[in-house]
């Protein structure tokens, strides 16, 4: 028995209506896929997080179609800026999400279900890298002191660890993962940090707990851990995570694929192995 689940969409990279991201891709209909195949979940999600790289350009116009795109969610939906978005036009676009606040970082924490999420800005505007500078890290210490009493799941895009595909690692979080990793070992109720970014589902352990980052419904990046491999994506297949918090208090992290598949089909017939 589940008593939360959260799904998490990454990098959505949606441009204005009839635009292609880098010339040859329509990422509006790897999103459609994406929202159908959440609401096609078993078990409906109690909510959506979305850990950035919302748009390709961060320009009204493509926020403007990103909200068209996931209005047949109707749960809970919550925005976190990566480094191809624009806060500002990010919070026009969304006037009805007051948790995005009215300036600087778009911080802020929610509960869903029993967890807490607690969403942490990496961006550091006009650049692609990411930054945690002590103002954003006081915020977050401030924000787990007051829930030690309650699984935290904390958001953000960019990864606090170097992922080892070079081109990326260059572009990652340059500032203030030893700090945060810190921070989180202080704290035993972090569950999962949940980040964005890469383009690619990947684990590693930090400061005492998992951190993941999670595939992107469109496109990803390839896997090529060559600190020279060059900067390159691909259309393997797409997809999001599934977070589950459980009654043995223990959030478990499942990848689920976009889009329509055969099945399900029975591996047994009324107790019988089928031959």
């Amino acid at each position: 028995m589940t008593t939360a689940l959260l799904a998490q969409l990454s990098d959505l990279h949606i441009r204005a209506p009839g635009r292609l991201a880098y010339g040859r891709l329509d990422t509006a209909p790897y999103l459609r896929a994406a929202v159908r195949s959440v609401l096609g979940l078993r078990q409906r999600p109690d909510a959506v997080v979305l850990t950035g790289d919302l748009t390709d350009f961060g320009r009204a116009d493509e926020y403007a179609h990103l909200a068209a795109l996931l209005a047949p969610l109707e749960l809970p939906v919550y925005l976190l800026p990566g480094n191809h978005d624009a806060r500002d036009a990010l919070r026009q676009g969304f006037p009805g999400h007051t948790y995005l606040g009215e300036e600087g970082p778009i911080q802020y924490g929610v509960d869903v279900g029993e967890l807490r999420l607690v969403a942490i800005d990496t961006v550091d505007p006009g650049h692609s890298h990411g930054r945690l500078c002590a103002q954003r890290l006081d915020w977050l210490a401030d924000e787990l002191d007051r829930h030690r009493d309650r699984p935290v799941v904390i958001a953000m895009h960019h990864p606090p660890f170097e992922t080892l595909i070079g081109h990326m690692d260059r572009v990652g979080l340059q500032e203030g993962a030893r700090a945060l990793e810190v921070l989180v070992a202080g704290h035993p109720n972090v569950e999962r940090i949940v980040c964005g970014h890469l383009h690619r589902t990947i684990y590693a352990r930090f400061g005492g707990t998992v951190v993941s980052t999670a595939p992107s419904p469109a496109h990803q990046v390839c896997l090529d851990l060559d600190k020279q491999a060059p900067s390159a994506w691909v259309l393997e297949p797409p997809g999001f995570h599934v977070h589950a918090w459980s009654r043995h208090d223990r959030l478990v992290t499942h990848t689920a694929a976009c889009g329509e598949f055969d099945g399900p089909h029975p591996f047994h017939d009324g107790g019988r192995l089928i031959d």
